[in-house]
């Protein structure tokens, strides 16, 4: 009696202190609070983007970090330039195909074939209100902090090999490393806060009514998001032995994270870390992940091309084979400048839409109201696809060594 109470005991200990209990926890209230008092839940916001903003602090110094040190300790600088290319063609390999899966699913189920008369319709004019603008690959980088500092970075790491104060300098620098990440490990602590107010301040302001005129939308997205996850990365991971399942039970405490936040970059750091508990080389960790977090967008990729056909089919448009193949290599070019800009998605619809001269640009205004409600998924399928990115690499580099227990949290 004694030890089935003890183990009771220690179940709800091992239950309250569990982080992913306690954003789940705060993801349910912060639906009921949108739902049941919408004005309080918005005014919920600040809490959500204020964890946002302090994780976005840590994101800078931990990618410069790995780097730097991965790069140092690599000694092979050939090696860099390999992974580097060897990463941004895996990338562009698996977002093609998140494309193409976007479109496929869209024309099987046809969720655009409803009534646009009892549709919820906002105001796209900040969007489509501008001339959609060509891609520019400088403005890419200017505007993407994330980019710098891994250009910077890896300079760094390059410069370092040949400095003659080398172990010095590493020496400093690790102990910087393991300042920054117990900073963070404190930080995470405040997950369940940003996980409710980034969840209060969604329902509070879109409403869970607006889910149902786009319900089939919606319901086409995740499935396309699911079957992708576990078919295409699925088949990815089994191919190198190892199990997708798995893989997202080491990684459940982030994805809360991303889902209650909508941001993948809530959870960024966190995955670094545990990819290379898991087995990764911190040098390809260093790498792959803040590159694929600016071109391996495989969530957005899907959103972009489904959303396309999704209007023109609300607006009965055919489009030809030769029409959907140029929307897609659009696309491939376009979307890698959907990260960390807010609204660019919509900007990359409104070019997109622009350039094929055959959609009405106005049916941006029916997309508005559930977006909000389709960026977790797309954040959580980012997210689980540069994870699965880091492994690939990591394996085909011989870079990856397995811990006697990798999926132990």
């Amino acid at each position: 009696m004694n030890k089935f109470l003890f183990q009771k005991k220690s179940f709800f200990f091992v239950l309250l202190t569990n982080l992913t209990f306690w954003v789940l926890i705060s993801i349910i209230i912060g639906v009921l609070l949108g739902h049941y008092n919408p004005e309080r839940a918005i005014e919920m916001k600040i809490v959500g983007d204020t964890f946002i903003s302090i994780i976005k602090w840590f994101i800078a110094p931990i990618i410069f970090l790995t780097i730097v040190l991965g790069i140092s300790g690599m000694g092979d600088l050939k090696k860099v330039g390999r992974i580097g290319l060897k990463s941004l063609i895996y990338f562009e390999i698996v977002s093609s195909f998140a494309l193409v899966i976007g479109i496929v699913v869209a024309l099987l189920i046809e969720p655009g074939k409803i009534d646009m008369a009892g549709l919820s319709i906002q105001d796209p004019s900040q969007y489509t209100n501008s001339k959609p603008t060509d891609f520019n690959w400088l403005d890419f980088f200017f505007d993407n902090i994330t980019l710098q500092v891994l250009l910077v970075a890896i300079i760094t790491g390059i410069v370092l090999n040949y400095s003659k104060k080398r172990e010095v300098i590493v020496a400093f620098l690790q102990k910087c490393s393991k300042v920054v990440f117990t900073l963070l490990k404190w930080v995470m602590y405040l997950a369940p806060l940003g996980a409710f107010g980034g969840m209060a301040y969604t329902v509070g302001k879109f409403g869970l009514d607006t889910l149902l005129p786009l319900g089939k939308l919606m319901v086409t997205f995740y499935i396309t998001m699911f079957l992708f996850i576990f078919l295409i990365l699925g088949g990815i991971l089994r191919y190198f032995k190892m199990n997708i399942w798995h893989f997202i039970k080491y990684i459940k405490a982030e994805l809360l994270i991303v889902l209650g936040t909508s941001s993948s970059e809530a959870a960024l750091p966190n995955l670094m870390e545990k990819l290379e508990k898991m087995g990764c080389s911190k040098s390809v960790v260093g790498l792959v992940i803040p590159t694929g977090y600016s071109f391996n967008l495989d969530g957005t990729s899907i959103y972009l091309s489904m959303s396309i056909i999704f209007l023109a089919q609300l607006y009965d448009v055919d489009l030809t084979l030769a029409e959907m193949l140029t929307i897609i290599g659009l696309l491939m070019i376009t979307s890698k400048g959907a990260a960390g800009v807010t609204g660019s998605g919509f900007i990359i619809l409104a070019s997109t839409l622009t350039a094929i001269h055959k959609i009405p640009l106005e049916g941006l205004a029916f997309l508005l109201g559930v977006d909000k409600f389709m960026s977790e998924a797309r954040a959580i399928t980012n997210f689980i696809g540069n994870g699965v990115a880091a492994i690939v690499i990591s394996k085909t580099e011989n870079e990856f060594v397995s811990t006697e227990n990798p999926y132990d949290n």
